[in-house]
């Protein structure tokens, strides 16, 4: 299935379950594995766990595969594997701990030096 297309099925599954923070990052010039992360949070194991499963559903509707899934016996964070897109969705505190975000993002943010007066130019 076209990642494009199997992109706007897991976001609208993830919406019709309301889904919070939901972001799609493109992953297809950082890695092989995948073209696209989807990170979307829930507010409780029940939610998390909801929003996985209809992920699932929805593509499966679709024609689409589900290679893998884990995480969902704990709640906190599943991650529902499309193949071509990797799904991660999370409870808040687990998502702003592991902050994929910023890990995934192209160009990283890299710590900035000033020069004091006694640093040699």
């Amino acid at each position: 299935m076209d990642p494009r297309k199997l992109q706007k099925i897991a976001v609208a599954a993830l919406e019709d379950v309301k889904a919070k923070d939901i972001e799609v990052i493109n992953t297809s010039k950082l890695t092989a594995l995948f073209d696209r992360i989807i990170i979307a949070s829930g507010d409780s194991t029940r939610q998390v766990n909801a929003l996985a499963r209809n992920v699932q559903d929805k593509v499966r509707e679709a024609g689409g595969v589900i290679y893998g899934t884990e995480g969902e016996s704990g709640g906190e964070w599943v991650l529902v594997d499309l193949g071509d897109i990797v799904i991660h969705v999370m409870q808040p505190a687990v998502r702003a701990y592991y902050n994929l975000e910023e890990l995934w993002q192209a160009k990283p943010k890299r710590a900035t030096t000033k020069k004091t007066k006694t640093d040699k130019e």
